[in-house]
């Protein structure tokens, strides 16, 4: 259970692997001792979060999840579950692409689609049905500002996240009730491994940065949080902007 000062006793990371996800492990786990499963491909980088986290004082539990595969999500939350209540699970997977190769190839588009859109709605559903039978928890999903008005530079990236976002925010309505909720986390530009060789965009920000809103914005019962707070009023500003002239913007 998430006690009262707003701290959990078990964090799913789903994408486990993501430097968003890790770095909302450790700003827990700078509060207190807790059970962290790490969902994620068996992969070295798999093995050396897993031995991170318990360094840092966490009971790890490793658990298979691929995005490619259907039946994965039912069996990850399944495992998951079966030592004990989740009580906050964080969405994090997910792939950027490459824009030129997405404009004309329609097997990296499909390929995208499944592993920011279809494999995150699937995980959000049997999300829900397991913390509904415990009657509490709290899913949080990683969404971005991409999807609030994707651009020709990056409209595939883009349109995957705007989905992704809508199914969590209409998960979060029909959940009202239960004891569970859902927050949405809007981040702009994210110095990660995800962005690595890539330009900073204005207001970029890092890991340890959405950590930080992750765990206030649970704390506080919010149902969706920007990071950094200020792009809220310039996505706000973005969505009026002409088509034509938004066509042309330096961003």
């Amino acid at each position: 259970m998430i006690d009262a000062l707003g701290s959990p006793s078990s964090l799913l990371l789903v994408g486990g692997t993501s430097d968003i996800a890790v770095a909302t492990a450790h700003r827990y786990l700078a509060e207190r001792p807790l059970r962290v499963v790490v969902a994620a491909r068996d992969t070295p980088r798999r093995s050396t979060v897993a031995a991170e986290l318990t360094a840092a004082g966490a009971q790890v539990q490793v658990v298979d999840f691929n995005a490619d595969d259907p039946a994965s999500p039912g069996r990850m939350v399944a495992e998951a579950a079966a030592t004990g209540d989740i009580d906050v699970a964080v969405v994090a997977f997910g792939l950027l692409g490459e824009a030129d190769q997405l404009r004309t190839d329609a097997a990296a588009v499909a390929q995208l689609a499944q592993v920011n859109y279809v494999a995150p709605a699937v995980v959000g559903t049997e999300l829900a049905n397991q913390l509904r039978r415990q009657g509490h928890g709290v899913i949080v999903a990683l969404s971005s500002v991409a999807g609030e008005r994707p651009r020709a530079s990056n409209f595939v990236y883009g349109s995957t996240k705007a989905g992704l976002d809508a199914f969590y925010s209409g998960l979060a309505d029909s959940l009202v009730g239960t004891g569970v909720s859902v927050l949405v986390v809007r981040p702009g530009f994210v110095r990660s491994k995800m962005t690595e060789g890539l330009d900073d965009a204005p207001l970029a920000t890092t890991p340890e940065a959405v950590a930080e809103a992750i765990v206030t914005g649970v704390r506080k019962g919010r149902h969706t949080v920007w990071v950094p707070g200020a792009m809220r009023w310039v996505m706000s500003g973005l969505r009026h902007v002409p088509r034509a002239a938004f066509r042309r913007l330096p961003i």
